[in-house]
């Protein structure tokens, strides 16, 4: 019987139908396709690392390049200038209402004469502010069209930033505004505002004062028929301190610029200092080096001190490279407080400058003998192969790296090599250009009311050396920058040329097609009667500062930055590449 069962039963199996049989290994396949599909799941979840999103970051880009620039741990020589962070982080902007902006067009408090605008929407809150005024409640006479203008009156307020939204809304962000004031003549007022350039990402703000000249409109409001070249309107300038009286003739005040705060910080009592724990490098091999080897090794060093959760102990000079000076010669005692903005790196790091950390170190340290706080432990680190992660729970209060090696090994980036870069990273957003500099970068875009294009004709050195650039010379030829401008930029546009070429009348040919902006045509803006000079002769004890190499590419770089439409020699004037033959 039980054989008879068996029998039945394989016999049973092989009369199932084919479909039925090709149904049951199909499942069998793709139950195995499963598990193996599991299994690879699970072997590329363990071993997998997924990209650092710092890594796809215009940070990255910048770290990038300059790591290509480093062969045997050198840097190329290179006259150009680094994006720093107010070119690679957006800032938010203050979302003002409608209602918020007419509300502020009549300040509460006369004393505050401070009006906000909409950053966010110019044009909108100017509108809005312009639609609730005339239903304010205003004598017959101000409706008189023969009245004279009141530059107090809020409608005077809102046709100027009716206007300004409308001229300039493209260009740049309306922050406040001050309240108009008489001008020279009759119908004319002068109004003084904050703002922000749109192709600018830091918050920092500029300040710009014009005249306008009003006449009454339709609905008993005001209109702007025409108005002033930048900072024109000089009776709505901020008031220069008073000066000492003096028997000889002084040149006419410049006002500072109050917002600039270059002060250096403090460590306070020693109990202060006992409580911190500080990062010290002492100068190395990058001093007198290009100014991207030193920001370079100087974010290398902060990025260090941020992993360490340190203060860092700062050298604010800075020794010029010899690429950067007229005299051809590296030039030490320069400030780093004359190219960089120092007011956002305290704000962004902890830091202490050098001289006062040292003199506050030997001080407490020869007070340590008779108090019971002991002495300041350091920690001398005197290479570079000492990790950041072997020094993370150092607990001592000074960790004190030397560099006294021969080069390349005393350069301080060498810290940031190899497996650190994957744990110390480059705070790029803690490095802005100096304000000082940026004022003139606004002051010269201000004088071509932010509606110009640029060029950026590079010539010098690559021109002259036919091995690396065999056609740059040729490219950049007067002739050949009128044939090929006029095919991009529109004829009598204001052109912005940003230049190492030292001769002046190099671009003569091109003012036949252009009004042509050199940075040679705004030399008062760092003479000796301007803002820049005053300001920086008191970061340098009284001395005069001279206007070097670097200030010039900084500030003409800006400056095109900020041009509506812009052309780069080796994108589109040149077939050659940036860094020389067979580099693109």
């Amino acid at each position: 019987m039980k054989d008879s069962g068996g029998d039945g039963s394989a016999a049973a199996e092989r009369e199932l139908p084919l479909s039925q049989k090709a149904v049951k290994v199909l499942g069998n396949v793709c139950f195995s396709a499963f598990v193996l599909s599991v299994l690879v799941f699970t072997v590329i979840a363990v071993t997998y690392q997924p990209p650092d999103p710092w890594l796809d970051s215009p940070k990255a880009i910048i770290s990038k390049s300059l790591a290509a620039t480093l062969p045997n741990a050198t840097f190329r020589t290179d006259d150009s200038v680094l994006p720093t962070g107010e070119d690679l982080v957006p800032v938010p902007l203050r979302n003002d209402t409608a209602d918020d902006v007419a509300n502020d067009t009549i300040p509460a408090d006369p004393a505050n004469d401070t009006i906000p605008a909409d950053p966010a929407n110019n044009a909108t809150a100017a509108d809005a502010a312009s639609v609730l005024l005339p239903s304010l409640p205003h004598p017959a006479s101000d409706c008189d069209t023969d009245a004279p203008i009141n530059c107090s009156d809020p409608r005077a307020l809102v046709a100027i930033r009716r206007f300004n939204a409308r001229v300039f809304r493209r260009s740049i962000v309306f922050l406040s505004y001050e309240k108009p004031v008489p001008g020279s003549a009759s119908g004319e007022c002068d109004a003084a505002w904050r703002f922000r350039n749109r192709r600018e990402k830091s918050w920092r703000r500029y300040r710009d004062y014009r005249r306008f000249r009003l006449v009454p409109a339709d609905n008993c409001t005001y209109e702007v028929v025409s108005a002033g070249k930048f900072r024109s309107g000089t009776n709505a300038a901020p008031k220069p301190l008073p000066s000492r009286r003096s028997s000889s003739p002084s040149p006419p005040a410049q006002i500072p610029d109050a917002e600039i705060n270059d002060t250096i910080p403090t460590l306070g009592s020693e109990s202060d200092f006992r409580k911190g724990k500080y990062l010290y490098y002492t100068r190395g091999g990058d001093y007198c080096k290009g100014m991207n080897q030193y920001l370079w090794s100087f974010l290398c060093a902060l990025g260090e001190a941020q992993f360490l959760n340190r203060t860092f102990v700062m050298d604010l000079n800075i020794c010029l490279a010899s690429t950067y000076n007229p005299s051809g010669r590296d030039e030490e005692g320069k400030d780093f407080r004359f190219y960089f903005d120092f007011e956002h790196l305290k704000e962004s790091a902890s830091l202490v400058e050098e001289s006062e950390f040292l003199r506050d170190w030997r001080r407490w340290e020869r007070s340590s003998g008779r108090k019971t706080g002991g002495k300041i432990t350091v920690h001398k680190v005197p290479t570079y192969k000492v990790t950041p992660m072997q020094l993370k729970k150092d607990k001592s209060t000074i960790i004190w790296r030397q560099f006294d090696g021969p080069e390349p090994e005393n350069y301080w980036y060498r810290v940031c090599e190899g497996r650190t870069a994957k744990y110390v990273q480059r705070p790029w957003q803690a490095i802005w250009k100096s304000k000082h500099l940026m004022n003139i970068v606004s002051q010269i875009a201000g004088r071509m009311d932010w509606d110009y294009d640029a060029v950026h004709v590079v010539r010098g050195e690559k021109a002259r050396n036919k091995e690396l650039w065999p056609n740059l010379d040729t490219d950049t030829s007067p002739e050949a920058l009128v044939q090929k401008l006029t095919r991009v930029i529109r004829q009598w546009r204001n052109l912005y040329i940003a230049t190492n070429e030292p001769f002046y009348n190099y671009f003569d040919k091109l003012r036949s097609h252009y009004k042509v902006h050199l940075l040679d045509d705004y030399k008062e803006m760092w003479g000796n009667t301007s803002q820049w000079y005053n300001e920086t002769m008191v970061l340098n004890n009284g001395h005069p500062v001279e206007f070097d190499g670097y200030m010039r590419v900084a500030v003409d770089t800006e400056v095109l930055y900020r041009a509506k439409n812009r052309v780069e020699t080796f994108d589109n004037l040149t077939r050659d590449c940036k860094d020389g033959i067979n580099t693109c």
